[in-house]
């Protein structure tokens, strides 16, 4: 079990790094598509009408909601899955191993939402934005990680995994209170009626997959329909997933993991980079940096993600509720938090939901790339320097 769970680790890690470098080749591609010749032919893309007809049933939306409506829920129905096994057996699973990344990762929400808040104070409608610098983009972290190959302890690698993972509950939860619409009763009703059919088949022992997601698509449609954001019903279908093995020692929940896990991090998370990246940087001047919405993002995700996760992962040490990551130190440590500021496919979720406004779009995108971008580099530099100071050490001993 230690094994396989090692293992499972160990590829996680190595497809969400190949998975932040596909995503930054994918957000520049939407970034020269807005600032060029192509920038008609990128918008008309985003708003062509796709279509689902069965009968008299028609469901019809512009390809950027299908985008993030529609393919982002297989993404948090991979995050729910990978939540529920950290839970289960991972990281998360016992007080000693999750302290440190929960403690980091509920600093690293706070702090930034606040710094954002503080910018914003007089704007209200601005306001409802506090939330997009509270999230990390696990892939693009890792990515980064990757780059700096065994000088990272593998330790601190399954410290921002579990982070990232907390934050995205985090997000979650958020998503649920603070950004959805005005409920039908009748739709919510019907999306319990089929969650209770989903816990059912967990219940009663059902290992096959196929009826999970024949009542996930409707759970979907019906959450589509209430009010909700429709991407918590992927959460709500993980949850039901049994982890529990069969007689022939296969898990549902793991099985189903491991086959989302490619096509999340190679199809769903780049299409949503390139339909949510491109900002068009016409009539852009510095000045409009230091606007509320952009600089309360920028400095949430670059600042207030570094002072709130290490400073929350400094006290859960010198407290003694946790304990130091095996190999790192202060500096690895706080070089790794510099990476939780790397936002993007949370942060710009977040910020589509955030604001109905069009205007709002290109400052929350502006903010979003700036900040991740200082927090991606910076982080980079730092784990750099002081890995090498830790390397040579290492060898002699």
């Amino acid at each position: 079990m230690i094994l396989r769970l090692r293992d499972s680790i160990a590829s996680f890690i190595r497809t969400e790094a190949a998975s932040g470098v596909l995503l930054l080749a994918t957000a520049a591609l939407a970034l020269i598509a807005a600032n060029s010749p192509l920038a008609g032919l990128y918008g008309a893309f985003l708003d062509l009408p796709v279509g689902v007809r069965i009968g008299d049933f028609e469901l019809q939306k512009p390809s950027l909601l299908w985008i993030n409506d529609g393919l982002m829920a297989v993404f948090f129905l991979l995050v729910g899955l990978e939540i529920k096994r950290e839970l289960a057996e991972g990281e998360l699973s016992t007080r000693q191993q999750a302290m440190l990344p929960c403690v980091a990762a509920l600093g690293g929400m706070l702090v930034p939402a606040l710094i954002y808040a503080a910018v914003n104070l007089r704007d209200p409608v601005a306001l409802h934005g506090w939330a997009i610098p509270a999230a990390t983009d696990i892939a693009f972290a890792l990515g980064v990680l990757a780059l700096l190959g065994n000088r990272i302890p593998p330790s601190l690698k399954v410290f921002l995994v579990a982070l990232a993972i907390i934050d995205d509950l985090g997000a979650i939860v958020i998503i649920a209170l603070f950004y959805s619409g005005e409920l039908s009763l009748w739709s919510l009703g019907l999306a319990a009626g089929v969650m209770l059919c989903l816990l059912a088949l967990n219940r009663g022992g059902v290992t096959r997959i196929a009826p999970y997601m024949l009542l996930g698509t409707a759970l979907w449609l019906f959450v589509l329909e209430s009010g909700v954001h429709a991407t918590l019903a992927g959460v709500a279908v993980a949850l039901a997933i049994p982890i529990r093995e069969d007689e022939a020692g296969r898990s549902p929940l793991r099985e189903l993991e491991h086959v989302l896990h490619p096509w999340v991090a190679f199809l769903v998370m780049p299409a949503f980079a390139f339909a949510n990246a491109g900002v068009s940087f016409a009539g852009i001047t510095v000045a409009h940096l230091f606007a509320g919405v952009p600089l309360g993002i920028t400095l949430g995700l670059f600042i207030g993600k570094q002072i709130g996760a290490f400073g929350a992962a400094w006290l859960a040490i010198r407290a003694g509720w946790s304990r130091m990551p095996e190999g790192a130190d202060w500096g690895l440590l706080y070089g790794t938090c510099m990476l939780a500021g790397i936002g993007f496919t949370m942060s710009l979720f977040i910020g589509t939901l955030a604001f109905d406004l069009a205007s709002y779009a290109a400052p929350v995108r502006l903010g979003v790339l700036t900040g991740s971008a200082l927090s991606g580099i910076a982080g980079y530099l730092v784990l750099r320097m002081v890995s090498q100071r830790i390397v040579p050490a290492r060898s002699t001993a």
